[in-house]
């Protein structure tokens, strides 16, 4: 069993135990959180697509750890001007775990 879901805007194929990065959310390491914007869920072949969500289908995930992405390297320059900057960005995540997929 699988569902697509959309967390912080984005969509994200997730099955049960199932691990996932998400963007930053605002809970605490150890809680429960539930997400309801189930757009399509496949029990085994019989799937059920949503318009634009599934009624009654819910997703329940509990939240891991608070981590970091890879650094990502932000170089700009300009040619024969002298002007060069480095930057480095790494964007905050959220691993949660797939508890239950309801329907």
């Amino acid at each position: 069993m699988y569902a697509i879901v959309e967390i912080g805007g984005q969509q994200f194929k997730v099955e049960n135990k199932a691990k996932v990065f998400v963007n930053k959310m605002d809970a605490e390491e150890g809680s429960t959180v539930d997400f309801d914007r189930v757009l399509l869920i496949d029990n085994e072949g019989d799937v059920k697509v949503g318009q634009p969500v599934v009624k009654g289908a819910k997703v329940s995930a509990k939240v891991v750890a608070h981590v970091k992405g890879d650094k990502v390297k932000v170089f700009k320059k300009k040619r024969r001007k002298g002007y060069k900057v480095l930057n480095g960005h790494r964007q905050q995540y959220t691993q949660i775990e797939i508890e239950n997929i309801t329907a």
